[in-house]
């Protein structure tokens, strides 16, 4: 079996065209606003059940792109999820991407308020950064801290939420679609089990690269 394509941006273009032909087979029909965040996930992960479990609010895209355009910052519940956005693109539009977990200050807050560090980093980033969006793919706990946190007022540009596991995970990305739906705040959630860090970025890397015009791999400088 040879080997046809071996530069990145060709191997990117051939995986879409793929999926997207996979999902046509599927019957599935992928709403052309959805489209970038759908696939993307989906290349991140091989796994097409996403086109059905992603849950989006209304107008959630168009709010992050144009929440992105005004220079929002990522804020991420893993320093794997912060390495894998996008800088250059975020950079292009004025933004930067921050994870508190490590943070001593978030430790130390931890510790007085008996909490965990997922929760007080999400405390911590709400004073810091109430305008960013945020992108939770292993912590529901922190989900469940963005849900009090909006009780009390505070209204990020828009939450992702994807954390995975069997415990509090459901429950958390359910809790936190009605308590943005009610207080109108953008989302994108997938529904059960699934998740992860590399979907959290990958969720917002096609709002970073939609925003920044730089959907094609070409001009995020690959070849």
């Amino acid at each position: 079996m040879s080997i046809e394509k071996t530069r990145p941006s060709e191997i990117e273009r051939e995986s879409l065209s793929i999926i997207r032909r996979e999902l046509c087979e599927m019957g599935i029909d992928v709403p052309r606003e959805r489209e970038a965040v759908i696939l993307r996930v989906i290349h991140a992960t091989a796994d097409f059940e996403y086109a059905e479990n992603l849950v989006f609010s209304e107008d959630a895209v168009r709010r992050g792109i144009e929440a992105l355009l005004t220079g929002a910052a990522v804020v991420t519940d893993t320093n794997m999820a912060k390495a894998g956005v996008s800088k250059v693109g975020l950079r292009k539009l004025g933004g930067e991407v921050f994870c508190y977990m490590a943070e001593p200050a978030v430790a130390e807050r931890a510790k007085e308020e008996g909490t965990t560090r997922a929760v007080a980093s999400v405390r911590y980033a709400a004073e810091m950064n109430p305008g960013a969006i945020f992108a939770v793919g292993n912590a529901p706990t922190a989900l469940l801290e963005l849900e009090a946190q909006m009780e009390r007022g505070f209204r990020s540009a828009l939450v992702i939420g994807v954390p995975v596991g069997f415990v509090n995970v459901v429950e958390a990305k359910e809790r936190i679609l009605m308590c943005c739906e009610r207080f109108g705040v953008p989302a994108i959630v997938a529904r059960g089990r699934k998740g992860g860090s590399s979907v959290a970025a990958a969720i917002a890397n096609a709002l970073i690269y939609s925003a920044a015009d730089m959907l094609e791999p070409e001009k995020r400088g690959w070849n």
